[in-house]
């Protein structure tokens, strides 16, 4: 079956940089767009980036221009490049693969200002 693990969260100080990683399987991960999530306390979960499988590339306008988002196919894995991250960045990260509509378990990514 599908499963999605996510790892690299933690805390960091505001201005600071985090990447994610999500490792994939049981899927042709080349084949298929992956997202990242995020979800705030007390608020809905909002897209964060999203790379479908030709590499092209899309981001919420809250990260545009400080996310970046990339996969290796070889590896399985997605990740997210956090740089200049501000304390609203703070949640749970999550990773999703739409065709399936599997999620990760998430990590917490908590920036301090």
């Amino acid at each position: 079956q599908v499963q999605l693990v996510e790892s690299g969260g933690g805390e960091v100080e505001s201005g600071g940089s985090l990447q994610l990683s999500c490792e994939a399987s049981g899927f042709v991960f080349s084949q298929y767009a992956m997202s990242w999530y995020r979800q705030a306390p007390g608020k809905d979960r909002e897209l964060v980036a999203i790379i479908d499988k030709n590499k092209n590339t899309n981001y919420g306008l809250s990260v545009k221009g400080r996310f970046a988002v990339s996969r290796d196919n070889d590896k399985n894995t997605v990740y997210l490049q956090m740089n200049n991250l501000k304390p609203e960045d703070t949640g749970v990260y999550y990773c999703h693969e739409r065709f399936s509509d599997t999620w990760g378990h998430g990590t917490q990514v908590t920036v301090s200002s």
